[in-house]
């Protein structure tokens, strides 16, 4: 293979770029061409000020293999590559690779990467003390592929679990869906719906159809601020990265916002993405003054019944352990740190 540093993602074609992301290991929406020049442009809402792009693909007879969407950083007293989009606001990272080409890819890669001099965003050249790639997923074959690279090599390895990512399989009707809730939970998503639908309030939801995408991203991010370490959060860079990511999904057509409304104005939110034929929820907001009405748990009710009528088969929570996905009935799965460090 043919390995090249790239110093924008202009230097790669889109399209070659997600066709190749359909075929690979690992298929997302944060792995998607325009996510990832979106993240870099804004260095993930200001996590990473410093951070020099390392931005690797890999060709064979002109064919693109393989891409490595890393970035150069201090992290850990280190100098580290990492993957991009690391590491708060990307649910789901990996190599850009098909199965069959991937072992040689990650080996091909590192020696590589081992003697590449590296322009930092300061100026002048450095090299780095190891990789520290987060949010893989636990059934990504690239944990397998590092270790045995690390004890090749005689680097040093850590893997550890991250963060849980809770999931919910759909593969029939709601009320399919709903037989496997534990009795108990199952009896509370039901009473809840209900006394929101007889409140007589006006309670109904509907998914966005973006017509004034502006006023929409506004709607949705006043909900979510009311959350006071979301509003804490949501800093003016990262305000800035996350307007961004709502426009770049709607633009590229994985975009999936629903409201819920109760007396006339908007109480509730959901920013998801609609892509590989399952939701992923990427984001929430309430009113916190219409909390008698359980509008989280409702939308999200709702949400869940219109996945399985429309034949989705997934709703992934992404990370984080919040108490209410699992009583929803979700089920973990794992994304994992791998950290290498090389022997200099």
């Amino acid at each position: 293979m043919k390995y090249t540093l790239h110093n924008d993602f202009s230097e790669i074609d889109p399209q070659e770029w997600n066709d190749l992301l359909s075929r690979s290991i690992t298929d997302t929406p944060f792995l998607r061409h325009e996510y990832q020049r979106s993240w870099w442009e804004h260095r993930g809402g200001g996590e990473w000020p410093n951070a020099s792009l390392v931005l690797v693909s890999a060709r064979e007879d002109e064919k693109l293999i393989g891409i490595a969407p890393l970035f150069l950083s201090e992290y850990d007293g280190q100098p580290a590559l990492l993957l991009n989009g690391s590491i708060e606001i990307s649910d789901y990272l990996d190599l850009i690779v098909g199965m069959d080409d991937h072992t040689r890819f990650v080996s091909e890669l590192l020696d590589f990467l081992a003697v590449l001099p590296i322009n930092t965003a300061q100026g002048g050249p450095a090299s780095w003390h190891g990789l520290d790639w987060y949010n893989l997923p636990d059934s990504s074959p690239t944990l397998a592929a590092l270790k045995a690279e690390s004890t090749a090599r005689g680097w040093a390895h850590h893997e550890e679990m991250y963060r849980p990512t809770p999931r919910i399989a759909l593969n029939g009707s709601f009320e399919e869906y709903l037989s496997r809730v534990e009795k108990k939970q199952r009896h509370e998503i039901r009473r809840k719906v209900r006394r929101a639908e007889e409140s007589e309030r006006g309670v109904r939801w509907s998914i966005s159809d973006m017509a004034d995408v502006e006023a929409e991203i506004d709607s949705f991010i006043s909900l979510m601020e009311q959350d006071q370490n979301k509003a804490s959060f949501l800093h003016e860079p990262m305000r800035a990265q996350m307007r961004d990511v709502i426009r770049t999904a709607h633009k590229n057509g994985w975009l999936w916002l629903a409201f819920l409304e109760a007396d006339g104005q908007r109480i509730a939110a959901a920013l998801n993405f609609d892509y590989n034929n399952k939701l992923w929820g990427y984001n929430a907001g309430v009113n916190r003054a219409y909390m008698d009405l359980s509008p989280g748990w409702v939308l999200l009710a709702y949400i869940l019944e219109w996945c399985c009528q429309n034949g989705r088969s997934e709703f992934d929570f992404m990370r984080g352990d919040e108490e209410y996905k699992y009583r929803f009935g979700a089920q973990n799965k794992y994304v994992m740190r791998a950290k290498l460090t090389r022997a200099l």
